[in-house]
């Protein structure tokens, strides 16, 4: 009778061990917000890279004219 009794009172308590730690699921940082998606758009991210890399393209275009042009100025020099 002593073990029959003991089991239930670990099951009971396992039981509301449980509970109590899913409980806090919501309240805790680890839980999802509500109402925004977990990630970023993903056609967003894309337009803003394509955008960023042409803007480094004509930055590099421009200076590579300055460096050519500054070399053709050296060497006209000499």
């Amino acid at each position: 009778m002593t073990n029959k009794l003991f089991g239930w009172a670990t099951l009971l308590c396992a039981n509301l061990f449980l509970w109590g730690v899913l409980s806090f699921y919501e309240s805790s940082s680890a839980a999802p917000p509500s109402g925004t998606p977990p990630f970023a758009n993903a056609i967003e991210q894309r337009n803003d890279i394509i955008s960023e890399l042409q803007q480094i393209k004509m930055l590099l275009q421009e200076q590579n004219q300055l460096l050519r042009g500054d070399s053709r100025a050296k060497s006209t020099k000499k």
